[in-house]
């Protein structure tokens, strides 16, 4: 059961020659979410061996160029491919219009239809829920109207020991309920612990997106105890000034809120072009918080499958 990232973007404001413009994929159970699309992401998606056909849920955190220019050509390529799958897009609600503007004059007919979510940055709330995965957003504070997102998988069920259900000739119908944690009694009264008959499930698995933003303290609780978190640190700490006019953090920013949500792996990113080598800001972040990577176009994070205990 997969629970991938890829990175296909990480710069910010303008692309580099090493780096691309924000965007990346999480796979879950190989099902595939884009998450902000800036200008070449299609071709990052191609690079990165992604099947256009996968995704099927964007999320934009907000309206700045950078995190929305190449949804312009992911959506033609995808007509173009006669894609027939509906394709949801979880946005500010001025998205629906940008777009809609650009389709009527140079798409003219659809061979799949476009579902918009519209959402309230201002807002924690759960935006996606499925039978794997809830994903909720969470307010940032931006020039403009900014959410991020968290991922999680819904809760696994108890492993059956194939054995010993087997053993006990247990019916197909209570099966659930012993995935569930309920004991099992046989035709004889007898009662077989939920213990002797499961193994305890897999940990859940989660991932936050935080871009754009300023520090801010109050996306903590939202993201406490996260397995990965993309939190940006698009300058240095010896230029929070500049970072506060923007309306951005700094990569010790950024290693704050890791440590004080207790995450479990951070990786910084969106970067400003003006750093040819991000080792530095990797540095100042570590020295608050370790387990911090820094973003780089075409590599994977995985969280791997763990039992609780």
């Amino acid at each position: 059961m997969t629970f991938e990232l890829t990175i296909l973007g990480s710069s910010s404001a303008v692309p580099t020659s090493k780096r691309n413009l924000t965007a990346h994929v999480l796979n879950v159970h190989e099902r595939f979410f884009l998450i902000d699309c800036g200008e070449g992401t299609q071709l990052q998606i191609r690079r990165n061996k992604i099947r256009f056909g996968k995704i099927n849920h964007i999320f934009i955190s907000h309206l700045h160029g950078d995190h929305i220019f190449g949804l312009f050509g992911l959506l033609s390529t995808f007509n173009l491919l006669n894609r027939e799958k509906d394709l949801h897009i979880y946005a500010h609600p001025n998205l629906e219009e940008i777009l809609n503007q650009h389709l009527d004059y140079f798409e003219k007919s659809m061979s799949y239809k476009i579902i918009y979510h519209h959402l309230n940055p201002k807002e924690n709330k759960i935006i996606f829920e499925d039978e794997r995965l809830i994903v909720e957003t969470i307010p940032l504070k931006h020039r403009v109207p900014t959410c991020g997102f968290l991922f999680r998988e819904t809760p696994h069920l108890r492993n059956l020991k194939k054995d010993v259900v087997k053993d006990h000739k247990i019916l197909i119908s209570k099966i659930r309920g012993i995935q569930e944690g309920n004991d099992y009694v046989n035709d004889d009264g007898e009662v077989i612990l939920n213990s002797k008959l499961t193994l305890p499930p897999y940990k859940t698995r989660s991932y936050a997106y935080c871009t754009d933003t300023m520090y801010s303290e109050k996306i903590v609780p939202i993201i406490k105890n996260v397995d990965l978190l993309f939190h940006e640190a698009t300058l240095a700490k010896n230029m929070k000034k500049q970072a506060k006019e923007t309306s951005h953090s700094t990569s010790y920013d950024a290693a704050s809120i890791a440590k004080k949500a207790n995450v479990k792996k951070l990786i910084i990113g969106h970067f400003s072009a003006r750093y040819k080598d991000v080792e530095p800001l990797v540095n100042e972040a570590r020295s608050i918080f370790p387990e911090t990577y820094s973003a780089e176009d075409g590599e994977k994070h995985t969280v791997e499958l763990k039992r609780e205990v």
